[in-house]
C-alpha cells in the first residue's frame, strides 16, 4: 500500500468506464483529490487547453530554481560560519540527496497516485517551507545536525515537487510535444538557478560579515513565507488531473503507431535503464558542478572569486543549452537530440581532463552546455509507453537524482589524491553509463518513440480533437449517416 500499487488501474476497469471529454477535464479543475484509477478526459488535452496549467507549473519551475540557487549561497554562508569541513560538507550533500532516494519511491510517490498532482504540489511546497523554517533554530544554536536535518526536509519537499511537476508537464497536452514541454519549462528553472546566486552575492549579502547568520536566517524565513504563499496559489489554480487511467487510454490509442502492449511494471526495461542512466548522469553532473570552481583555480591559476565568475558563465551556458535543445526538438526527434548532447558531454569532459589553462575551463563550461537537455529528455523518453504505470515510473526516475549523493564525494576523493583534472574521470564514468541510454533508445526503442512523436492526439481536424470521445462519437455518427441509418437505428447502434 505504501508504494501505491493499489492506486494503479487495470485495463478492464479503464475500458468499462464512461469516457469524459477534454472539455469536462478542464471544467473539473476542482480542489478535491481525483482517483488515479478513473478517467478524467485529460488524455486528449489540446495545446490551448494546456497552456495555462503548463504556464503555472513553469512559473513554479522558475521560482523553485531561484530558491534552489539561493539555497546554494545560503548553505555556503552557513558552512563558512560554522567552519564545516569538506568531509562534513559531503554529509550535507548526503542529507539533501538522500531525501530523493527515500521520498519519491515511498511517500511522495504515493501522494501523487492517491491524491493527484494538485495536492502533491501543495504538499511539496509545504514540506519545503517547513524545511526552510527549520534553518532558523539551526542558525540560532549553530547546530550542524540541525542544518543536516533542515536540508533533508528541504530535499524531501523539492523531491516531492519534482515527483509531480515533471510528469505533469510531460503528460499535460498533446503527447507528441511531451519532450519539448518539459525541456522548455526546465529552461526557466535554469534561469532561476543562474539569477539567484548573482543577486545573492551582489544584492542580498553584499558587505555582510561572513560569520553573521542573521541575514541568512531572515532569508530562509522569507523563502518559507514565499513557498507557503505559493501553496495557496496552487490550491486555487485550475490544474487538470491527468491520471494513470488517462495515460493507459492514451497509450492504447497510440498502439497502431508505437506497437504498445500493456506490460507489468517488472517488464518495463526501458524504464529501468532510464533510472540507471539518470542516477549516473545526475551524479556526474553534480560531481562536475561541485568541483568546477576548484578545477578552474587549479587549471587557470586564478582566485576562487574568479573561479566563481567562470562557474556563473557555465551556468549561463547551461540555461542557453536548454532553450537550444527545446528549439531543436521542434525539428529533430528527441532521441537524436539526446544522442547529440550526450556525445558533446563525452567529448568535452574527456578534453577537460587533458587541457590545462583557460582552455580547460572552457572545455568544462561546454560540458555544462551539453548537460542541459539530458535530465528532462531522459525523464520523458523513459516514461514513454508506461501507460498505467506512468506516475510510479516517474517517481523512480526522480529518485535517481540521489546519484548526486555519491559521485561528488568520489570526485573529491580522487582530487585529494591526484588533482582536479584527473578527478574528472569519476564524472566521465557516470556520463559513459548515461551515454549508453540514447544508444539503446536509437537502436531498440526507435519505433515506439517515433510513434508517439507522430501521433496527432490533442490536435484538431474537421471532426474535433483527435483522441477525444466527442471526436470518436462525431466520426461514428457521420459513418452511420453515410450508411443511411435511421435515427432509431442509430440509437440502437449506440
Amino acid at each position: 500500500m505504501v508504494f501505491g500499487k493499489r492506486e494503479e488501474p487495470e485495463l478492464p476497469e479503464i475500458f468499462n468506464q464512461r469516457r469524459p471529454s477534454n472539455v469536462e477535464a478542464m471544467n473539473q479543475t476542482h480542489r478535491k483529490s481525483v482517483s488515479n484509477r478513473g478517467l478524467t478526459g485529460a488524455s486528449a488535452l489540446t495545446v490551448r487547453q494546456s497552456i495555462l496549467p503548463i504556464t503555472l507549473v513553469t512559473i513554479l519551475f522558475f521560482l523553485w530554481g531561484f530558491a534552489y540557487g539561493l539555497l546554494d549561497v545560503l548553505n555556503a554562508k552557513f558552512q563558512n560560519s560554522l567552519n564545516i569541513t569538506a568531509a562534513k560538507a559531503g554529509g550535507l550533500q548526503g542529507a539533501y540527496f538522500g531525501a530523493y532516494l527515500i521520498g519519491p519511491p515511498t511517500w511522495s510517490g504515493w501522494v501523487v497516485r492517491k491524491f493527484g498532482y494538485r495536492w502533491t504540489f501543495i504538499t511539496g511546497l509545504c514540506v519545503y517551507g517547513v524545511g526552510a523554517l527549520m534553518f532558523w533554530p539551526s542558525a540560532v544554536y549553530r547546530s550542524f545536525g540541525g542544518f543536516c536535518g533542515s536540508l533533508f526536509i528541504v530535499g524531501s519537499g523539492l523531491s516531492t515537487l519534482e515527483t509531480s511537476a515533471n510528469p505533469f508537464i510531460a503528460t499535460c497536452g498533446p503527447p507528441r510535444l511531451s519532450e519539448f514541454r518539459l525541456e522548455l519549462s526546465q529552461s526557466f528553472q535554469a534561469i532561476g538557478s543562474v539569477m539567484a546566486p548573482l543577486l545573492a552575492s551582489r544584492v542580498f549579502f553584499k558587505n555582510t560579515d561572513p560569520k553573521d547568520l542573521s541575514n541568512v536566517q531572515w532569508t530562509y524565513l522569507g523563502i518559507a513565507a514565499f513557498v507557503f504563499l505559493l501553496a495557496v496559489v496552487f490550491y486555487f489554480s485550475p490544474i487538470p488531473e491527468v491520471t494513470d487511467a488517462d495515460m493507459a487510454l492514451q497509450a492504447e490509442q497510440c498502439a497502431g503507431l508505437t506497437g504498445y502492449v500493456d506490460k507489468p511494471l517488472r517488464k518495463q526495461f526501458k524504464l529501468f535503464f532510464g533510472v540507471a542512466a539518470q542516477f549516473c548522469y545526475v551524479g556526474a553532473q553534480v560531481g562536475v558542478a561541485s568541483q568546477f570552481i576548484k578545477y578552474s583555480v587549479e587549471s587557470a591559476n586564478i582566485s576562487d572569486a574568479e573561479g566563481s565568475d567562470r562557474y556563473a558563465i557555465g551556468q549561463g551556458l547551461f540555461a542557453i543549452g536548454r532553450f537550444a535543445a527545446a528549439g531543436l526538438m521542434m525539428i529533430m526527434k528527441p532521441r537524436w537530440v539526446l544522442m547529440v548532447f550526450m556525445t558533446g558531454v563525452m567529448i568535452f569532459i574527456a578534453c577537460a581532463m587533458g587541457v590545462r589553462g583557460e582552455g580547460g575551463v572552457a572545455m568544462l563550461s561546454l560540458v555544462l552546455f551539453f548537460e542541459s537537455c539530458v535530465f528532462p529528455t531522459i525523464f520523458t523518453l523513459s516514461i514513454r509507453g508506461l501507460g498505467r504505470h506512468t506516475k510510479r515510473g516517474s517517481s523512480w526516475i526522480v529518485a535517481a537524482v540521489s546519484g548526486g549523493a555519491l559521485f561528488p564525494s568520489l570526485t573529491g576523493l580522487v582530487a585529494d589524491h591526484e588533482d582536479y583534472h584527473i578527478a574528472m574521470c569519476v564524472p566521465l564514468v557516470g556520463f559513459f553509463v548515461a551515454f549508453a541510454f540514447p544508444i539503446y533508445l536509437n537502436t531498440v526503442c526507435a519505433q515506439e518513440l517515433d510513434g508517439f512523436r507522430e501521433t496527432k492526439i490533442g490536435y484538431h481536424d474537421e471532426d474535433g480533437t483527435i483522441g477525444d470521445i466527442t471526436h470518436e462519437e462525431r466520426r461514428a455518427s457521420l459513418a452511420h449517416e453515410e450508411k443511411g441509418m435511421s435515427p432509431s437505428e442509430k440509437e440502437l447502434a449506440y
